[in-house]
């Protein structure tokens, strides 16, 4: 068998500490043999839609993400091959005309809140993570990014949660833990479950003869 680099999955709910868990792993390797691939740059193009529908679009379902392309891309690093990562523009709600040159590594940690969700992203991982944190905490994490960091009122935050967060998690991102290799309570504060996850992989890397 050839070389082939790792495939990890970090999924979670939004404010469940996935991002840590997928960045302290990235600080264990360092950045000369990782890579993270967020979920959230494969939104899809909504370019043809009018503005005001748009403004419509549910970022915590399923569809609203482009895995055609995230999967493509996924098979391109895996033959070792760069690739040019979409930006998701917020203000307009589609797709900017930029994109990030992406070299590729040993490690790919694809994370994101529903790439458990769709059986072709599982069948490329080594390794399938699930983030448990409690909805409370989770809430808590997004009130104080989403005021401090987008400038959105905490009314609009709330409202947002329990119409729209809050019943996809439920639908959606909770049934895939089912899925998980591994589940992390607490996310990045769990230092035990990340040092796992770091012998874990340094032996799949070593089993590939990567190390």
């Amino acid at each position: 068998m050839g070389k082939k680099p790792v495939v990890i999955g970090v999924a979670g709910g939004s404010g469940s500490g996935k991002t840590s868990v997928a960045r302290a792993i990235y600080e264990h390797f360092g950045g000369h043999s990782i890579l993270v691939l967020e979920q959230d740059f494969y939104y899809k193009d909504q370019s043809h839609l009018p503005f005001e529908e748009r403004l419509r679009t549910n970022y915590d379902h399923p569809l609203a993400f482009d895995n055609d392309l995230l999967i493509e891309h996924i098979h391109k690093l895996l033959r070792y091959e760069p690739i040019e990562k979409p930006v998701y523009d917020y203000k307009l709600h589609t797709r900017s005309d930029k994109v990030i040159h992406v070299e590729p590594k040993d490690v790919i940690i694809l994370e994101g809140i529903l790439v458990l969700e769709d059986e072709r992203l599982r069948d490329l991982m080594d390794i399938k993570v699930y983030v448990d944190t409690d909805a409370d905490i989770r809430i808590i994490r997004r009130l104080l990014r989403d005021i401090n960091e987008r400038g959105r009122t905490l009314e609009s935050v709330i409202e947002q949660y329990v119409t729209v967060v809050r019943p996809m998690h439920n639908q959606f991102v909770e049934p895939t833990k089912r899925y998980a290799d591994i589940i992390i309570p607490e996310g990045g504060q769990n230092r035990v479950a990340i040092d796992l996850m770091v012998t874990k992989i340094r032996a799949i890397l070593e089993q590939k003869s990567i190390l």
